[in-house]
Protein backbone atom coordinates (compact mmCIF):
# COMPACT_ATOMS: atom_id res chain seq x y z
CA UNK A 1 0.00 0.00 0.00
CA UNK A 2 2.71 2.37 0.95
CA UNK A 3 4.58 1.62 -2.23
CA UNK A 4 1.49 2.36 -4.30
CA UNK A 5 0.99 5.69 -2.49
CA UNK A 6 4.55 6.71 -3.21
CA UNK A 7 4.06 5.97 -6.92
CA UNK A 8 0.88 8.08 -7.09
CA UNK A 9 2.59 10.97 -5.31
CA UNK A 10 5.45 10.84 -7.76
CA UNK A 11 3.02 10.93 -10.66
CA UNK A 12 1.19 13.94 -9.15
CA UNK A 13 4.48 15.70 -8.55
CA UNK A 14 5.56 15.02 -12.12
CA UNK A 15 2.28 16.33 -13.53
CA UNK A 16 2.54 19.40 -11.32
CA UNK A 17 6.05 20.06 -12.61
CA UNK A 18 4.85 19.74 -16.15
CA UNK A 19 1.97 22.13 -15.48
CA UNK A 20 4.27 24.64 -13.80
CA UNK A 21 6.77 24.36 -16.63
CA UNK A 22 4.06 24.87 -19.22
CA UNK A 23 2.65 27.83 -17.31
CA UNK A 24 5.99 29.64 -17.55
CA UNK A 25 5.81 29.69 -21.35
CA UNK A 26 2.19 30.68 -21.60
CA UNK A 27 1.98 34.15 -23.25
CA UNK A 28 -1.03 36.43 -23.38
CA UNK A 29 -2.80 36.47 -26.69
CA UNK A 30 -4.60 39.37 -28.28
CA UNK A 31 -8.22 39.43 -29.19
CA UNK A 32 -7.62 38.33 -32.77
CA UNK A 33 -5.51 35.38 -31.68
CA UNK A 34 -8.12 34.44 -29.09
CA UNK A 35 -10.79 34.44 -31.72
CA UNK A 36 -8.64 32.25 -33.95
CA UNK A 37 -8.02 29.88 -31.01
CA UNK A 38 -11.72 29.69 -30.29
CA UNK A 39 -12.45 29.09 -33.99
CA UNK A 40 -9.85 26.36 -34.02
CA UNK A 41 -11.40 24.86 -30.91
CA UNK A 42 -14.72 24.28 -32.61
CA UNK A 43 -13.11 22.35 -35.45
CA UNK A 44 -14.11 18.73 -35.33
CA UNK A 45 -11.63 16.46 -33.67
CA UNK A 46 -11.11 14.38 -36.75
CA UNK A 47 -10.15 17.51 -38.79
CA UNK A 48 -7.52 18.78 -36.32
CA UNK A 49 -4.67 16.36 -35.63
CA UNK A 50 -3.62 16.08 -31.98
CA UNK A 51 -0.08 17.21 -31.38
CA UNK A 52 2.14 14.94 -29.45
CA UNK A 53 3.46 16.08 -26.02
CA UNK A 54 6.89 16.23 -27.57
CA UNK A 55 5.72 18.66 -30.26
CA UNK A 56 3.93 20.76 -27.65
CA UNK A 57 7.01 21.03 -25.50
CA UNK A 58 9.19 21.95 -28.55
CA UNK A 59 6.82 24.65 -29.71
CA UNK A 60 6.59 26.18 -26.26
CA UNK A 61 10.32 26.07 -25.54
CA UNK A 62 11.49 27.57 -28.88
CA UNK A 63 11.45 31.33 -29.10
CA UNK A 64 9.25 32.83 -31.81
CA UNK A 65 10.85 33.42 -35.18
CA UNK A 66 11.79 37.03 -35.75
CA UNK A 67 9.71 38.78 -38.38
CA UNK A 68 11.13 38.73 -41.82
CA UNK A 69 12.67 42.06 -42.75
CA UNK A 70 10.63 44.07 -45.19
CA UNK A 71 12.37 45.84 -48.05
CA UNK A 72 10.93 49.24 -48.71
CA UNK A 73 10.53 50.19 -52.33
CA UNK A 74 12.72 53.24 -52.24
CA UNK A 75 14.15 54.88 -55.28
CA UNK A 76 17.86 54.35 -55.43
CA UNK A 77 20.04 57.39 -55.26
CA UNK A 78 22.37 55.81 -57.77
CA UNK A 79 21.58 56.95 -61.28
CA UNK A 80 21.97 54.38 -64.01
CA UNK A 81 23.94 55.68 -66.95
CA UNK A 82 22.46 54.75 -70.28
CA UNK A 83 25.07 54.08 -72.90
CA UNK A 84 23.99 54.98 -76.41
CA UNK A 85 24.95 52.56 -79.12
CA UNK A 86 27.82 53.77 -81.27
CA UNK A 87 26.64 56.04 -84.07
CA UNK A 88 26.82 54.64 -87.52
CA UNK A 89 29.33 56.30 -89.75
CA UNK A 90 27.59 58.05 -92.57
CA UNK A 91 29.11 57.54 -95.92
CA UNK A 92 30.34 60.82 -97.42
CA UNK A 93 27.97 62.43 -99.91
CA UNK A 94 29.64 62.84 -103.26
CA UNK A 95 28.30 65.90 -105.02
CA UNK A 96 27.78 65.65 -108.72
CA UNK A 97 29.74 68.26 -110.68
CA UNK A 98 27.68 71.06 -112.14
CA UNK A 99 26.85 70.96 -115.84
CA UNK A 100 29.05 73.12 -118.02
CA UNK A 101 28.14 75.17 -121.08
CA UNK A 102 30.42 76.51 -123.81
CA UNK A 103 29.74 79.92 -125.35
CA UNK A 104 28.90 79.62 -129.05
CA UNK A 105 28.62 83.34 -129.87
CA UNK A 106 31.62 85.41 -130.86
CA UNK A 107 30.84 87.76 -127.98
CA UNK A 108 28.40 87.16 -125.16
CA UNK A 109 27.26 89.43 -122.34
CA UNK A 110 27.24 88.25 -118.77
CA UNK A 111 24.44 90.21 -117.09
CA UNK A 112 23.40 90.89 -113.51
CA UNK A 113 19.83 89.66 -114.09
CA UNK A 114 18.30 87.07 -116.45
CA UNK A 115 17.07 89.58 -119.01
CA UNK A 116 18.55 91.66 -121.82
CA UNK A 117 17.78 94.96 -120.05
CA UNK A 118 19.95 94.35 -117.01
CA UNK A 119 23.45 95.67 -116.52
CA UNK A 120 26.34 93.93 -118.28
CA UNK A 121 28.96 92.59 -115.89
CA UNK A 122 31.47 91.52 -118.51
CA UNK A 123 31.71 90.31 -122.10
CA UNK A 124 33.15 86.88 -122.89
CA UNK A 125 34.35 85.41 -126.15
CA UNK A 126 33.58 82.32 -128.18
CA UNK A 127 34.54 79.07 -126.45
CA UNK A 128 34.41 80.33 -122.86
CA UNK A 129 33.15 77.63 -120.51
CA UNK A 130 30.89 78.22 -117.51
CA UNK A 131 29.53 75.96 -114.78
CA UNK A 132 25.78 76.40 -114.56
CA UNK A 133 23.75 76.38 -111.34
CA UNK A 134 20.24 76.69 -112.79
CA UNK A 135 18.57 76.68 -116.18
CA UNK A 136 15.73 79.20 -115.93
CA UNK A 137 12.36 78.88 -117.62
CA UNK A 138 13.04 81.90 -119.85
CA UNK A 139 16.13 80.23 -121.32
CA UNK A 140 18.73 82.07 -119.26
CA UNK A 141 21.52 80.26 -117.41
CA UNK A 142 22.61 81.16 -113.89
CA UNK A 143 26.39 80.96 -113.51
CA UNK A 144 28.12 79.37 -110.54
CA UNK A 145 30.39 82.40 -110.10
CA UNK A 146 27.52 84.88 -110.41
CA UNK A 147 25.70 86.45 -113.32
CA UNK A 148 23.54 85.16 -116.16
CA UNK A 149 23.96 84.35 -119.83
CA UNK A 150 21.35 83.47 -122.41
CA UNK A 151 21.12 79.76 -123.15
CA UNK A 152 20.66 80.44 -126.85
CA UNK A 153 24.36 81.33 -127.09
CA UNK A 154 25.79 78.44 -125.10
CA UNK A 155 25.86 74.68 -125.57
CA UNK A 156 25.97 71.89 -122.98
CA UNK A 157 29.24 69.96 -123.23
CA UNK A 158 30.04 66.35 -122.31
CA UNK A 159 31.50 65.54 -118.89
CA UNK A 160 34.98 64.48 -120.03
CA UNK A 161 35.32 67.45 -122.33
CA UNK A 162 34.05 69.69 -119.54
CA UNK A 163 36.77 68.56 -117.13
CA UNK A 164 39.48 69.22 -119.70
CA UNK A 165 38.16 72.60 -120.71
CA UNK A 166 37.60 73.81 -117.15
CA UNK A 167 41.16 72.80 -116.23
CA UNK A 168 42.63 74.55 -119.28
CA UNK A 169 40.56 77.63 -118.66
CA UNK A 170 41.83 77.96 -115.07
CA UNK A 171 45.42 77.82 -116.32
CA UNK A 172 44.96 80.66 -118.73
CA UNK A 173 46.13 83.98 -117.44
CA UNK A 174 43.32 85.77 -119.15
CA UNK A 175 40.57 83.68 -117.58
CA UNK A 176 37.34 85.56 -117.33
CA UNK A 177 36.63 86.89 -113.86
CA UNK A 178 33.09 87.79 -112.97
CA UNK A 179 32.21 90.37 -110.36
CA UNK A 180 30.29 88.84 -107.50
CA UNK A 181 28.56 92.00 -106.40
CA UNK A 182 25.37 93.05 -108.13
CA UNK A 183 23.42 96.24 -108.02
CA UNK A 184 19.74 96.83 -107.59
CA UNK A 185 18.03 97.99 -110.78
CA UNK A 186 16.92 101.15 -109.03
CA UNK A 187 20.56 102.05 -108.32
CA UNK A 188 21.76 101.62 -111.86
CA UNK A 189 22.70 104.83 -113.58
CA UNK A 190 23.30 105.60 -117.20
CA UNK A 191 27.02 105.93 -116.47
CA UNK A 192 27.14 102.40 -115.07
CA UNK A 193 25.37 100.98 -118.11
CA UNK A 194 27.60 102.86 -120.51
CA UNK A 195 30.69 101.58 -118.70
CA UNK A 196 30.07 98.13 -120.21
CA UNK A 197 31.61 97.92 -123.63
CA UNK A 198 29.54 96.22 -126.32
CA UNK A 199 31.03 93.57 -128.55
CA UNK A 200 32.44 94.60 -131.90
CA UNK A 201 29.91 93.89 -134.69
CA UNK A 202 30.53 90.98 -137.04
CA UNK A 203 28.79 89.46 -140.05
CA UNK A 204 27.10 86.83 -137.86
CA UNK A 205 23.41 87.69 -137.55
CA UNK A 206 22.72 85.44 -134.57
CA UNK A 207 25.05 86.81 -131.91
CA UNK A 208 25.04 88.89 -128.75
CA UNK A 209 25.70 92.58 -129.31
CA UNK A 210 26.43 93.58 -125.73
CA UNK A 211 24.21 96.64 -126.15
CA UNK A 212 22.10 98.09 -123.37
CA UNK A 213 19.14 100.47 -123.41
CA UNK A 214 21.51 103.36 -122.76
CA UNK A 215 23.71 102.35 -125.71
CA UNK A 216 20.77 102.22 -128.13
CA UNK A 217 19.43 105.54 -126.88
CA UNK A 218 22.80 107.07 -127.72
CA UNK A 219 22.75 105.46 -131.20
CA UNK A 220 19.24 106.84 -131.85
CA UNK A 221 20.01 110.30 -130.54
CA UNK A 222 19.18 113.00 -133.11
CA UNK A 223 17.13 110.66 -135.35
CA UNK A 224 13.40 110.14 -135.88
CA UNK A 225 13.81 106.73 -134.24
CA UNK A 226 14.38 108.26 -130.82
CA UNK A 227 11.60 108.44 -128.25
CA UNK A 228 9.49 105.48 -129.43
CA UNK A 229 10.61 102.88 -126.87
CA UNK A 230 12.36 100.83 -129.55
CA UNK A 231 15.30 100.05 -127.30
CA UNK A 232 13.50 97.40 -125.29
CA UNK A 233 11.91 95.81 -128.38
CA UNK A 234 15.34 95.49 -130.03
CA UNK A 235 16.81 93.83 -126.96
CA UNK A 236 13.76 91.57 -126.69
CA UNK A 237 14.30 90.01 -130.10
CA UNK A 238 18.00 89.60 -129.37
CA UNK A 239 17.04 87.85 -126.16
CA UNK A 240 14.33 85.68 -127.71
CA UNK A 241 15.61 85.00 -131.21
CA UNK A 242 19.30 85.85 -130.99
CA UNK A 243 19.16 88.57 -133.66
CA UNK A 244 22.13 90.88 -133.06
CA UNK A 245 20.94 94.34 -131.97
CA UNK A 246 23.54 96.12 -134.12
CA UNK A 247 22.17 94.30 -137.16
CA UNK A 248 18.54 95.09 -136.27
CA UNK A 249 19.31 98.78 -135.84
CA UNK A 250 21.28 98.96 -139.08
CA UNK A 251 18.50 97.35 -141.14
CA UNK A 252 15.97 99.62 -139.45
CA UNK A 253 17.97 102.75 -140.30
CA UNK A 254 18.59 101.67 -143.88
CA UNK A 255 15.01 100.62 -144.71
CA UNK A 256 13.25 103.52 -142.93
CA UNK A 257 15.66 106.34 -143.75
CA UNK A 258 16.41 106.79 -140.01
CA UNK A 259 12.67 106.66 -139.32
CA UNK A 260 11.67 109.36 -141.81
CA UNK A 261 10.14 107.26 -144.61
CA UNK A 262 6.40 107.45 -145.31
CA UNK A 263 5.91 103.78 -144.50
CA UNK A 264 7.75 104.24 -141.19
CA UNK A 265 5.73 107.29 -140.17
CA UNK A 266 2.25 106.25 -141.29
CA UNK A 267 2.39 102.47 -141.01
CA UNK A 268 5.00 102.08 -138.27
CA UNK A 269 6.83 99.74 -140.62
CA UNK A 270 10.54 100.31 -139.96
CA UNK A 271 11.88 97.45 -142.12
CA UNK A 272 9.99 97.73 -145.40
CA UNK A 273 8.25 94.45 -144.66
CA UNK A 274 6.26 93.34 -147.69
CA UNK A 275 6.98 96.63 -149.46
CA UNK A 276 7.04 95.07 -152.92
CA UNK A 277 8.33 97.12 -155.86
CA UNK A 278 5.60 98.79 -157.89
CA UNK A 279 3.19 99.39 -155.00
CA UNK A 280 5.38 99.53 -151.96
CA UNK A 281 3.25 101.71 -149.71
CA UNK A 282 -0.09 99.90 -150.22
CA UNK A 283 1.39 96.42 -149.94
CA UNK A 284 3.64 97.18 -146.98
CA UNK A 285 2.47 95.80 -143.65
CA UNK A 286 0.96 98.15 -141.09
CA UNK A 287 1.65 97.89 -137.35
CA UNK A 288 -0.01 99.37 -134.31
CA UNK A 289 3.33 100.54 -132.92
CA UNK A 290 6.87 100.76 -134.21
CA UNK A 291 7.88 98.26 -131.52
CA UNK A 292 5.51 95.73 -133.07
CA UNK A 293 7.33 95.98 -136.38
CA UNK A 294 10.62 95.24 -134.56
CA UNK A 295 9.13 92.10 -133.02
CA UNK A 296 7.77 90.95 -136.39
CA UNK A 297 11.21 91.49 -137.95
CA UNK A 298 12.87 89.35 -135.27
CA UNK A 299 10.40 86.52 -135.72
CA UNK A 300 10.75 86.68 -139.52
CA UNK A 301 14.56 86.56 -139.41
CA UNK A 302 14.61 83.70 -136.91
CA UNK A 303 12.16 81.51 -138.82
CA UNK A 304 12.83 82.18 -142.51
CA UNK A 305 16.49 83.22 -142.54
CA UNK A 306 18.62 82.07 -139.62
CA UNK A 307 16.32 79.08 -139.17
CA UNK A 308 16.97 78.15 -142.82
CA UNK A 309 20.76 78.32 -142.47
CA UNK A 310 21.24 81.94 -143.57
CA UNK A 311 23.55 83.00 -140.75
CA UNK A 312 25.61 85.87 -142.19
CA UNK A 313 24.61 89.33 -143.39
CA UNK A 314 25.70 88.46 -146.92
CA UNK A 315 23.49 85.36 -146.98
CA UNK A 316 20.50 87.26 -145.58
CA UNK A 317 20.96 90.07 -148.12
CA UNK A 318 20.45 87.75 -151.11
CA UNK A 319 16.97 86.85 -149.92
CA UNK A 320 15.93 89.96 -148.01
CA UNK A 321 16.89 92.49 -150.69
CA UNK A 322 18.04 90.69 -153.84
CA UNK A 323 17.56 93.82 -156.00
CA UNK A 324 20.29 95.74 -154.16
CA UNK A 325 23.71 94.06 -154.36
CA UNK A 326 25.17 96.68 -152.02
CA UNK A 327 22.64 96.02 -149.27
CA UNK A 328 24.94 93.90 -147.08
CA UNK A 329 27.77 96.45 -147.37
CA UNK A 330 25.49 99.32 -146.42
CA UNK A 331 24.19 97.42 -143.37
CA UNK A 332 27.69 96.61 -142.15
CA UNK A 333 28.83 100.20 -142.60
CA UNK A 334 25.95 101.42 -140.42
CA UNK A 335 26.85 98.83 -137.78
CA UNK A 336 30.45 100.01 -137.71
CA UNK A 337 29.37 103.66 -137.50
CA UNK A 338 27.04 102.97 -134.58
CA UNK A 339 29.78 101.03 -132.80
CA UNK A 340 32.15 103.99 -133.08
CA UNK A 341 29.55 106.25 -131.43
CA UNK A 342 29.86 104.23 -128.27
Amino acid sequence: MRKKLIQQSFIYFLMLSVIVTLGMYVQPINKNKAESVIAAAVVPAEAAPIASPKEIIFSQTMPPYPPEPTIENKQSDVSILSVDPPAKKESPVIEEPLPAYRVTAYYLNVRTEPNARSRIMTVVELGTTFEIVTVLDNGWLELKDGGFIHGGYAKLIEREAQDREMADQKKEKGAVSIESNTYEASQQTEEEEMASEPGKPTSIVESDSGLTVAHIEKIFAGTALSGHGLEEAILEIEDEYGINAFFTIAVMKLESGNGKSKIAKLKNNLFGLNAIDGDQYNKAFSFKTKGDSVRRFGKLLAKHYVGKGLETIEQVAKKYCPANSKWSGLVKNIMKSDYRKL
